[in-house]
């Protein structure tokens, strides 16, 4: 990277990473802080930087716009408006941080710093894993724009199938045994308790499965595992696979400060440290890292997968009991995202007694 003045467009957790990332890997790029369309929603200052409304600084980036370089480090649905809007500034160079390119800068990131290793560094080996991966899919989904070919081993799953009479995917959540009728508060983790008592309970009892791990994506999200990373799993053996953790300040408690209640947060606490208080005390120091794994994406094998949920669904189930207005009275998503920060506690409490690997989050556009 030429030595240029670089903003960050956009002020939260990719951006964050996206901040720390380049100074990491490009000392060479001076970085003059992030802009914002609006400081509504946004802090002030990140990562020691402060934040400002573009049109605090538009002067300043009209005058310079030959030494100047943006980073759009936003979700991608919101490329197209921040690009317009740089337009009018006049002739900026900018690149779009986009899901494949924010994969590539944090594998590059983590390894410097030497944590969450990447699947793709891992050698070879001469046997294929035997893989299954349902993709939650929901009838309310809006299309994706591109079409998309994806592994035979990645098969759709409707979630909240017991909501609706519309059918999106011959598999659906509500079969079996299942939790569907609380999608609007689980979201897809009403596809991972599906997976749990209805293909690993299953696999336990069959003899002879040959697959050894599951694992769990989004109609729009799913971790870049390529064809040769499934040699990767059984010679390395691969316990779980995840994405490079998102990066939150001033620790992961930022995540559910955006979008849980306190009191539902506080419910999950007590939840958790009477049904395991064991652990209870190393999570609470967990949760002074910056680090979290998003959007319950994951792939692991059964064991270890079954393991995780007979851990994570009684807290849940709890935390619905001790929630005020209780969960069966609201749909508001969250029970999904307290199971992101659980999921992010689970495996970090584990990181010494599982082989834990990482990689990209693909945003399918």
């Amino acid at each position: 990277m030429e030595r240029k003045q670089v903003w960050i467009y956009g002020a939260k957790s990719l951006a964050l990473g996206i901040c720390e990332a380049v100074r990491a890997l490009y000392p060479e790029a001076v970085i003059q802080g992030f802009i914002v369309s609006s400081l509504r929603d946004n802090p002030s200052a990140l990562a020691g930087m402060p934040v400002y409304e573009i049109a605090k600084v538009r002067d300043v980036l009209r005058k310079n716009q030959n030494q100047i370089q943006v980073l759009i480090a936003a979700p991608e649905d919101m490329h197209k408006e921040m690009i317009q809007t740089l337009k009018e500034l006049g002739d900026l160079e900018y690149v779009c941080i986009d899901s494949h390119r924010e994969g590539r800068l944090m594998e590059k990131y983590y390894a410097k710093k030497n944590l969450f290793l990447s699947l793709h560094a891992l050698s070879m080996g001469r046997e294929k894993a035997e893989i299954q991966v349902y993709q939650v899919k929901s009838h309310r989904d809006k299309p994706v724009g591109k079409i998309q070919v994806l592994p035979e081993w990645i098969k759709p799953l409707q979630a909240g199938g017991a909501l609706t009479e519309v059918r999106c995917a011959s598999v659906c959540d509500c079969q079996g045994e299942n939790i569907s009728e609380k999608n609007g508060n689980y979201c897809e983790l009403t596809a991972l308790y599906w997976l749990w008592k209805n293909k690993l309970a299953a696999v336990e009892r069959a003899e002879g499965c040959a697959l050894e791990y599951y694992g769990l994506f989004h109609y729009r999200r799913i971790l870049e595992v390529t064809e040769e990373d499934l040699y990767r799993l059984k010679e390395n053996e691969v316990d779980v696979i995840l994405p490079f953790p998102t990066l939150h300040e001033p620790d992961l408690r930022e995540h559910h400060g955006r979008y849980v209640e306190e009191s539902d947060w506080d419910a999950m606490l007590r939840a958790l440290e009477e049904l395991h208080p064991e652990s209870v005390y190393e999570c609470m120091e967990l949760m002074r890292l910056p680090y979290f794994y998003n959007y319950n994406l994951l792939i692991a094998r059964k064991k270890v997968l079954a393991d995780y949920c007979a851990w994570l669904f009684p807290i849940l189930e709890y935390t619905e009991r001790l929630s005020n207005p209780g969960g069966r009275e609201r749909a508001d998503r969250y029970i999904g995202y307290l199971g992101e920060s659980l999921m992010t506690l689970y495996f970090l409490y584990h990181r010494k007694d599982l082989k834990i690997y990482h990689t990209g989050r693909i945003m399918l556009t």
